[in-house]
Parts: C-alpha cells; sequence; structure tokens
C-alpha cells in the first residue's frame, strides 16, 4: 500500500484540507453503511474508509503517513528490513511524535476552540402511500445535549473552568524521554485536563463536568411527497451537542419504503398486475383498476393477450426533483378456468366448431376407468 491510498479511498486529493476530508468521509461512510447499502461488499468498503479516516483525521498521523505511508501512521518504520520498528511497545510513544520534535510538527488544534457535535442517523419506516404522497413523522431518539445546569461548561453554576495549570492551556505537554537514538522529547495529551486545556475545580453535578447529559429528544419530520428508500433527509442542529460552545451536530433521517401488497414502484412509475377472464380479453370490457388516487376505468380492448400493458398517465408517484406525476402501468394477465361445467363445455365445443377448430374429444376410458365409474355407479 502507498500513501495515496487512504486519500483514494475517500475520494480526496492529497492536499485536502481537513474540514474537506471530514466532509468527505461522511458522504462516503453514509453512502457504504451497512445499515443502508445491502450491496455485496459494502460492508469491506465501509470498513476501508473507516481506516482511511482514522489516520487522515488525525493531523498528525496524516502527517506521518505522508512521509513514510501506513507504517509511519501506525507509529512504526515497519517492512524496511534492517530498520526500527515498534517503538509503542518498548513505551517510546509514536513514530508520528519523534519526527515531529525534529521537523516542527504541524500546527496543534486549540483544544478550547468550539467544536461542532456529532452527526446522528435515524431511520423511518414509511408506508408505500406515505412515501408517494408525503407525510409528516415525529421520531424520537436519545442524544448527548448540552448540559441545562452548567450550560455545557461543566463546572459547578457560579464558578468557572480555569486554564490548566500544567499544560497552560494547550491540551498537551513534552515528555522527554532516552531511546536508542538518543534523547528524544514528544507531545502527549495532558494528564490534567485530558487534552482540554482547562480544569474543573468543581465540576456540575448533573453532567459532573462533561458538559454534555442524555436527553429523549424528539423532532418533527416533513417527508416530501415522492422519496424512496435509501434517501435521506438533513435536520440540521438535530445531532449531538457541540463542545466549548459549538453547535450542535446533523440529524440525517433515512428512508425505508415497505413494500405493498398491491403496486410495485420505480422511481415516478407504479406498476399493477391485473387478472381478466378470457371472455374479457376476447371480447374486450371496461375494468376498475385501483391506483393509489384511487379506482380508475380502463378499457380493455377485443383480443387482447397476457403480457399486454396499459399505460395510465399521471397516475404514478410525483416525481421528487420535478414536476407533475408519472403515470401506472397495468400488465393484464389473462386468466384460463380450471373447472368447467357441463353448459360450459358445450359453449366451448361450439365455439370451436364455429371457428373451424378440430373438434374436442373426450379421453377414451381404460379399463380402470370402467371399473371405476362401475362402483360409483353401485
Amino acid at each position: 500500500m502507498n500513501n495515496q491510498e487512504y486519500y483514494d479511498r475517500l475520494g480526496v486529493s492529497k492536499n485536502a484540507s481537513q474540514d474537506e476530508i471530514k466532509k468527505a468521509y461522511r458522504k462516503m461512510s453514509k453512502k457504504y453503511h451497512p445499515d443502508i447499502n445491502k450491496d455485496p461488499g459494502a460492508e469491506e468498503k465501509y470498513k476501508e474508509i473507516q481506516e482511511a479516516y482514522e489516520t487522515l483525521g488525525d493531523e498528525q498521523k496524516r502527517a506521518a503517513y505522508d512521509q513514510y505511508g501506513p507504517a509511519g501512521a501506525n507509529g512504526g518504520f515497519g517492512g524496511n528490513g534492517g530498520g526500527f520498528s515498534g517503538f509503542d511497545s518498548a513505551g517510546f510513544g509514536g513514530f508520528e511524535d519523534i519526527f515531529s520534535s525534529f521537523f516542527g510538527g504541524g500546527a496543534s488544534r486549540n483544544p478550547n476552540a468550539p467544536r461542532q457535535g456529532d452527526d446522528l442517523q435515524y431511520r423511518v419506516n414509511l408506508q408505500f402511500e406515505e412515501a408517494v404522497f408525503g407525510t409528516e413523522k415525529e421520531v424520537h431518539y436519545n442524544r448527548e445535549a448540552t448540559c441545562h445546569t452548567c450550560n455545557g461548561s461543566g463546572a459547578k453554576p457560579g464558578t468557572s473552568p480555569i486554564t490548566c495549570s500544567k499544560c497552560h492551556g494547550s491540551g498537551v505537554i513534552n515528555v522527554d524521554t532516552q531511546t536508542p537514538l538518543g534523547m528524544m522529547r514528544r507531545q502527549v495529551t495532558c494528564d490534567v485536563c485530558h487534552g482540554s486545556g482547562q480544569e474543573i475545580k468543581e465540576p456540575c453535578q448533573t453532567c459532573h463536568g462533561t458538559g454534555h447529559e442524555k436527553q429523549s429528544h424528539k423532532v418533527s419530520v416533513k417527508i416530501p411527497a415522492g422519496v424512496e428508500t435509501g434517501q435521506q433527509i438533513r435536520l440540521a442542529g438535530q445531532g449531538e451537542a457541540g463542545f466549548n460552545g459549538g453547535p450542535y451536530g446533523d440529524l440525517f433521517v433515512i428512508i425505508n419504503v415497505l413494500k405493498s401488497d398491491k403496486f410495485e414502484r420505480d422511481g415516478s412509475t407504479i406498476y399493477y398486475h391485473m387478472d381478466i377472464n378470457f371472455v374479457q380479453a376476447a371480447l374486450g370490457d371496461t375494468v376498475e383498476v385501483p391506483t393509489v388516487h384511487g379506482n380508475v376505468e380502463l378499457a380493455i380492448p377485443a383480443g387482447t393477450q397476457t403480457g399486454k400493458t396499459f399505460r395510465l398517465r399521471g397516475k404514478g408517484a410525483p416525481r421528487l426533483r420535478g414536476n407533475g406525476q408519472g403515470d401506472q402501468h397495468v400488465t393484464v394477465n389473462v386468466v384460463t378456468p380450471t373447472k368447467l361445467n357441463d353448459a360450459q363445455k358445450e359453449a366451448l365445443k361450439a365455439f370451436a366448431e364455429a371457428s373451424g377448430m378440430d373438434p374436442v374429444h373426450p379421453k377414451k376410458k381404460g379399463f380402470f376407468d370402467k371399473v371405476k365409474d362401475a362402483f360409483e355407479e353401485k
């Protein structure tokens, strides 16, 4: 594997910003999530996307990956014959930490900067007609919300967080370690503030210093007419609470349309299969056909054959990204009766003779048929 593959998995260039990488990851992970994408291989693709983002989403791991490939991102040289590898297992810290001290590393993220909360997904089931005409659903789910007691500060009301006395607000500290290469300096997460850059001397009793609390949340979702399975609706600000005063994440409502016992659908086109008898097919008739808009009359011309399809214009589903309605296609199936009474049989024989067909001859009875008839007469 070279140091380009992770970028290819997310569909971004090597000079993409961290924000572009995050957006690409969200898009790809939703596309190949096993709960949404049932295609063979989607789950494996999803795992590859997760692996790529774990590296590229971290600036230090990304820098090591760009220079040394996957081995660098995983904290070791790996595969270079007689070089060093596995510094973490020896207690020396990450490969990227050592080289960042030589070359200055990348710009560190401000741990106190506002950050948007995580996005959430919610799957909603719709009846066939609900998807066709649109509806409104109230969804209930649990999420991390801003603590109502401390308003997200994590500190007891009347107090405030203070700048961490150990890292001075940076969220990281420098640690010197003796290695086979000499004394090395690396950066690690501050063990006092755990990377937040702030100390909370008196934690909020509701959230215990996290600034978040579990919340049972509900929101009304307007489902537009014409939606289909797999499509999603984004509700801004309905996801998890942000950090350091950052905004809430988003909620993505994923649509699943349940099957109908009458109709099938492809986009704005609806399909219906209808049985007719051979008299209707031969002589023609006017029949009632169900549609999602109500029953309509359909003229069956004389001589209709099985498999003939008729179009009912404007009786399909709305076009989600367009104007007007789709059509309904009605395919007829001519049903041959399985039981005939004597009058029906004679009528068919007369029809055959009038049509110049050979008369239908009854099957000659064999010995066992005659014995059976004799017993039935007794």
